[in-house]
Parts: C-alpha cells; sequence; structure tokens
C-alpha cells in the first residue's frame, strides 16, 4: 500500500468542534471522504483533496525553498486525534497559515518548485517513493499534483477554511 498526503477543508466552527471532539472530527472526516471517494470534484468545490505519493517530495522541495508553513505534515497538534494509517494522527492548518501558504504557493510555479533538483538528489535524501525517482521524467510526479494543491490552497483560503492534513 502506498502512502498518500491528505488534505480535508474545515470551516472555522468546524475546526473549533474538531479541536474540542476528536471523535466528531474523525467521522466526518470519514464521511467526507467517502461522500467524495467516487466523484471528480474540481479544487474549487472540494472538500478533500489528495497528493498521493508525491507528499514526500512536496515536503522535500517546500522545505528547500524555505516555505513559511508546513502544508505537507500540518502545523498544529489536534488534541485527541487518533493515528489515521501509521504515520501520525491529522494536524491542522489555522486558517491564517492557510492564506500564507496559499499566497506562497501561488507565487511558485511548477518549474520554480524543482528548478535545481535532480531525482538522484531525491533517491539520494530517501524522498518516498525512493524507486520513483529513476529518470529526469520522474519528477512529473511532484509537477502533476502541483497545480491541483495550489488551487485547494487558493479556495480554503479564500473561503477563510482550515485544513487538517495528514499522510496515511
Amino acid at each position: 500500500m502506498s502512502m498518500n498526503g491528505v488534505y480535508i477543508r474545515l470551516t472555522p466552527s468546524e475546526l473549533t468542534r474538531a479541536l474540542h471532539d476528536p471523535a466528531w472530527a474523525m467521522e466526518y472526516v470519514d464521511g467526507l471522504l467517502e461522500a467524495e471517494s467516487d466523484l471528480e470534484q474540481l479544487p474549487s468545490t472540494a472538500r478533500s483533496h489528495h497528493t498521493y505519493g508525491a507528499w514526500h517530495a512536496l515536503h522535500f522541495l517546500l522545505r528547500r525553498r524555505g516555505f513559511p508553513v508546513d502544508i505537507v505534515h500540518g502545523e498544529e497538534e489536534v488534541p485527541g486525534m487518533q493515528d489515521r494509517g501509521g504515520h501520525g494522527p491529522p494536524r491542522c492548518v489555522a486558517p491564517d497559515r492557510v492564506r500564507i501558504a496559499a499566497d506562497a504557493l501561488l507565487a511558485l510555479t511548477p518549474a520554480e518548485l524543482i528548478d535545481g533538483v535532480t531525482p538522484g538528489q531525491l533517491a539520494d535524501a530517501g524522498v518516498y517513493p525512493i524507486s520513483q525517482w529513476a529518470d529526469e521524467h520522474s519528477l512529473g510526479l511532484v509537477t502533476g499534483v502541483y497545480p491541483s494543491l495550489v488551487a485547494f490552497f487558493r479556495t480554503t483560503a479564500l473561503r477563510g477554511h482550515a485544513l487538517l492534513v495528514w499522510v496515511d
């Protein structure tokens, strides 16, 4: 089974409730994921988003650029949240931090994100999935998911929403 970066968009009131009632949050998240699992939604309407196996490369590449927000692992613990897949519990990104991230993502093109990086560097750094970084075309795993991630963050920021983030 492969690891997958997962994002759930929450309204401020949903985030407040999640922070006070993690059992409700997990049930709510599962319901959103199930409701959207068979739908092809645009990032502007979706409540969930996935970066699939690109999550670790995104983390590596964004950290390399000094990205101001940890959008791959989230920034704040959510007390009482349970591990979603063996890689830690969901964490949140508050609405003000989502806006900072959205602005920074918009300012960074896919080409700029991977500029100066070779697949070999990702493999040498142990970036998951190591077997992916075989040739110069393999960076397409990252540049292929990046535009929809930018759009999802932009929509989330425009709505003043927060995010739950985890790897499962």
